[in-house]
């Protein structure tokens, strides 16, 4: 049995769709029954348990093989990396108890680094919280994902603007999340030894501008990259409602990736390509969002 936390996520959901078609048996992890009904249609177990309840998690474990797992970022956390811990200990505890075999993580490009990397800190933490288990350990780098632009839709066809914290000339490797599902999908399914990370990039480096323009021809109306200026990011990001702990990890993050910090690690890991193009991505988004 395969169990898939977050499975009413963007990514998990897509990641248990993938091996419901490969007719692997799948368990969905949510906190609200609500989101279950989509999952439990294509052929999904789904149950619920708050990450943070021990017990719950641990009864949730208990009849899988593999787990597919993240650490979602909290922008309203006093405490990011506290709870990140908090998280990481219970996954800890639950699989100790478990009669799990492979654990496949997302992580993020940048995650080699211990300290200076803000919310990806959480990456590092992630793929050092299980060393002592003797269990298969896949790790997945994701590079920037494409959907983190969509939320910028609204303010695009309103202004013609596409906000970005990035220099709009900044190239800057980007992949589709269904890309990241399905190589996950298949890294649950297949066998790869005891520990190994994989870095995902997209077929190609884009920038800002690039995705400007990838707007502009799928809604037919020009849009122009407007780079916030550094000293408005607090305020930015307040309106957005983050906490305190929450802008210094994103504006440290941010800086880390603008400053080169978070390129390949270079050596102990497999570099591998997705297929989804910015301009493929942005029209199939905005054909289903618009």
């Amino acid at each position: 049995m395969h169990i898939i936390i977050g499975a009413s996520g963007q990514v998990g959901a897509a990641v248990a769709a993938h091996l419901l078609e490969m007719e692997e048996p799948v368990k969905g992890i949510v906190r609200d029954m609500k989101k279950a009904p989509p999952l439990q249609a294509k052929g999904a177990v789904v149950e619920k348990a708050d990450l943070q309840d021990l017990r719950a998690l641990t009864r949730a474990l208990q009849d899988g093989t593999t787990l597919f797992i993240i650490t979602p970022e909290d922008m309203h956390s006093e405490d990011m990396m506290g709870d990140t811990q908090k998280l990481l200990d219970n996954y800890h505890k639950a699989l100790e108890a478990s009669s799990i075999k492979k654990v496949v993580g997302i992580s993020s490009i940048g995650a080699q680094h211990e300290k200076g990397t803000g919310n990806l800190q959480q990456s590092y933490m992630l793929e050092h919280a299980f060393t002592d288990l003797p269990i298969e350990k896949i790790f997945i780098r994701p590079a920037y994902y494409l959907s983190n632009w969509l939320p910028y839709l609204p303010v695009m066809q309103e202004t013609g603007k596409l906000p970005t914290f990035f220099p709009a000339d900044m190239p800057l490797s980007m992949i589709s999340p269904m890309d990241v599902a399905a190589f996950a999908a298949d890294v649950l399914v297949g066998e790869h030894g005891i520990t190994k990370v994989y870095e995902l990039l997209g077929p190609a480096e884009y920038t800002a501008n690039d995705v400007a323009e990838a707007f502009s021809q799928a809604l037919g109306k020009p849009i122009k990259a407007h780079t916030i200026h550094r000293n408005q990011w607090k305020k930015e990001l307040q309106q957005l409602h983050f906490t305190a702990d929450a802008i210094k990890q994103f504006t440290c993050m941010t800086e880390a990736v603008i400053n080169g910090r978070t390129a390949l690690a270079g050596s102990g890991t497999a570099v591998v390509k997705g297929k989804t193009s910015l301009q493929q991505y942005i029209e199939e988004a905005v054909k289903v969002t618009v």
